[in-house]
């Protein structure tokens, strides 16, 4: 398939509905509404193919933009590909779940997630933490660096109530990845969320929300969900 028969497939499964859900999340046009269940039938068809998710991704639509990620050849990707992709997300539901996850699956992930979450830019710095909860959450605890990890909760409980909103939500999750996903410091992430306590986010809306990584690390582990591991990191 060439882009052209990709963006007609997407277009056509576009919804109207879907569309407003992408666009209060701030998604912005171009984009067409496409459901991500609804792309598996194409991405069966192609498979892995790097010059296609490109071409996808340089398009600026949303829609194609999400797709690229899902056929995406992460081993084919360098740091400079990477940068690139980031600097294109606009918000989000790009930087953590399109180029957040395509790093997660190469070998230089921990690598450039360190150098976003230093940027002091938003969506990089919530990509970054997003990327070593999709990291944790699915390779063996024995790949990460304990000492590490402990530097970097403390980051979190140090400066996570003054941080941007959107990677508040990436380094909450973080806390709580911890805890749930890398055994050895789970004792230590529980600690960081009681220290942390509610995040207070969306400041600039009326109504603020509040983060409580602590609340759900208990319906986890009410669960018996610690140490959970995902097969994969894209479905």
């Amino acid at each position: 398939m060439n882009i052209n028969m990709v963006m007609d497939e997407l277009e056509a499964l576009g919804k109207e509905r879907t569309k407003k859900i992408y666009i209060s999340n701030g998604a912005h046009e171009p984009l067409f509404g496409v459901a991500t269940g609804g792309m598996k039938p194409i991405a069966k068809k192609i498979k892995k193919n790097q010059p296609l998710a490109e071409e996808l991704y340089n398009t600026g639509n949303y829609d194609a933009m999400y797709f690229a990620g899902v056929i995406a050849d992460p081993k084919a990707m360098t740091e400079a590909d990477f940068e690139r992709w980031i600097d294109a997300a606009y918000f989000f539901m790009l930087s953590d779940y399109v180029v957040a996850v395509t790093l997660a699956e190469t070998d230089i992930a921990q690598e450039v997630a360190d150098k976003w979450i230093a940027s002091g830019e938003e969506l990089r710095m919530s990509a970054g933490w997003s990327c070593y909860c999709w990291l944790l959450g699915s390779r063996p605890d024995s790949e990460f660096s304990e000492s590490k990890l402990v530097k970097m909760l403390d980051l979190v409980e140090q400066t996570i109530h003054d941080s941007p909103e959107r990677t508040k939500y990436a380094m909450n999750n973080f806390i709580y990845t911890v805890a749930i996903s890398y055994k050895p410091l789970h004792d230590k992430a529980v600690r960081t969320a009681m220290a942390v306590g509610p995040v207070e986010v969306n400041r600039d809306k009326a109504k603020s929300k509040f983060l409580n990584a602590s609340e759900n690390i208990q319906k986890a582990v009410d669960k018996g969900q610690v140490g959970f591991k995902r097969k994969y990191v894209r479905c």
